[in-house]
């Protein structure tokens, strides 16, 4: 029996770190994306060094019988441990934080009133700024972590679920609920934005790369870019809480 167990583990530790060394690639990947969409302070070291922690963690943890390949449970736990360093910093100036709020609520009570997207100068006007004002509030939401998409489409619940493979059905429908309820937010978007969402994250084209093809400044698809994730959060509000 002893020998039966000193076998055992002697496979899953030669697993381990099979899986380890072949999947270091992938926490590399993950952390080029994240850092591409995030404030320059946030180094790539750092995510690599997190996100291979998370990788330890996944070839420790990982149970072939949930279904799930080990690369997808992996990447899971990689991009958690990477956004939960991130979490541990603070870049945005409180200020920020209550602008953020501001213009979500803004946006909400434009298009509650109006029962339609709110234009920029609709939101201007009901936070009582002018517009170039609130194309200043936009680009501070921009280096701020409370508006990286990454945060948006991954709820903490989830993350924790992902992590410790205990996911019920009842979890699983509401994640599912959850990505419909964010496909049709996307796509009651205005054009601009959605094209804007499309171009980085499907086309994986860079702000400056994105203002030639739609002829404006890489300030201005910034901009472009944060207003897409506020009016998301503000359109998505039941469910962010």
């Amino acid at each position: 029996m002893q020998a039966t167990n000193a076998s055992q583990e002697k496979s899953k530790k030669l697993f381990q770190t099979e899986m380890v060394e072949t999947h270091k690639g992938l926490v590399k990947r993950i952390a080029n994306h994240l850092a591409a969409r995030m404030p320059a302070s946030v180094q790539i070291d750092d995510l690599v060094q997190s996100g291979m922690i998370g990788l330890l963690e996944a070839a420790s943890k990982y149970d072939a019988t949930k279904g799930a390949s080990f690369e997808t449970f992996a990447g899971i736990r990689i991009r958690g441990a990477m956004l939960d360093e991130i979490r541990k910093g603070d870049w945005g100036p409180r200020s920020v934080y209550r602008n953020s709020r501001k213009v979500t609520e803004a946006i909400q009570k434009v298009e509650a009133r109006l029962g339609r997207d709110a234009r920029d100068f609709e939101v201007a006007e009901e936070l009582e700024v002018n517009l170039d004002e609130f194309y200043t509030i936009l680009s501070d939401l921009r280096g701020c972590r409370l508006f990286s998409f990454e945060e948006l489409f991954d709820s903490e619940e989830s993350r924790m679920q992902a992590r410790s493979g205990d996911r019920g059905p009842s979890a699983d429908i509401q994640e599912e609920k959850f990505k419909f309820a964010l496909v049709e937010a996307i796509e009651k978007l205005p054009e601009r934005e959605k094209l804007v969402l499309m171009l980085y994250y499907d086309e994986e084209m860079n702000l400056k790369e994105i203002g030639k093809v739609l002829g404006v400044s890489e300030s201005r698809v910034s901009q472009i870019h944060s207003q897409a994730a506020v009016r998301l959060r503000a359109k998505l509000h039941n469910w962010l809480g």
